[in-house]
């Protein structure tokens, strides 16, 4: 059964899947418009945390760049399996990144789990 938060995390991982393409095409020219900014990164720290209950650190790197990374709540500073990291020459793009990895992970690692119950379950 879908909930409203799997259906808010897959339309995230879209809007990030298509931020990380080249603009070639009018309607991927629009997308960073909203996304990179600061109300992007508002938006997209806002949807990770309703959406998997993340928190979010940013630093800027002694080589000009921007280090975001999303860790799951009660685990902040922790470098869990499910946190996510970005570097970019900008935050934003940092951001998006950093939200895009810990989404795949926590996907990789949802599948992994499905994976040994259904293995389980034929067994039984």
């Amino acid at each position: 059964m879908t909930t409203a938060l799997d259906h808010r995390a897959r339309l995230l991982r879209a809007a990030l899947g298509f931020l990380a393409l080249k603009p070639r095409e009018l309607e991927l020219r629009r997308l960073p418009r909203c996304f990179d900014n600061w109300r992007g990164i508002g938006d997209i720290v806002a949807a990770m945390a309703r959406a998997r209950n993340t928190t979010s650190s940013y630093a800027a790197t002694t080589v000009g760049g921007w280090r975001a990374i999303f860790f799951q709540s009660g685990f902040e500073h922790s470098l869990t399996s499910h946190a996510g990291a970005g570097w970019a020459p900008s935050l934003w793009e940092a951001v998006q990144r950093a939200a895009g990895d810990a989404l795949y992970k926590l996907r990789a690692g949802e599948a992994a789990s499905g994976k040994s119950q259904d293995s389980n379950n034929a067994a039984s």
